[in-house]
């Protein structure tokens, strides 16, 4: 698998990890690994802290919208 974001930009860098929330594949430098908030067990808007404090890798889109709606 290649990176996404690699690929848009016309590079061929392979995927290290995948986004948990869309599914893109991205290379080192286009994932967040840290801990983010997680889905309530319905899978609706609303957020909660992770408890688990588990690293979870994330492309930045959905990071940022992640927080957008913590």
């Amino acid at each position: 698998m290649k990176c996404y974001q690699c690929a848009k930009m016309g590079k061929d860098t392979d995927a290290v990890g995948i986004c948990i929330v869309c599914g893109m594949g991205l290379c080192k430098d286009h994932l967040r690994r840290e801990e983010i908030p997680v889905w309530d067990n319905d899978y609706s808007v609303r957020l909660k802290p992770d408890v688990e404090h588990t690293l979870r890798i994330v492309c930045e889109p959905c990071h940022e919208a992640l927080l957008e709606n913590y």
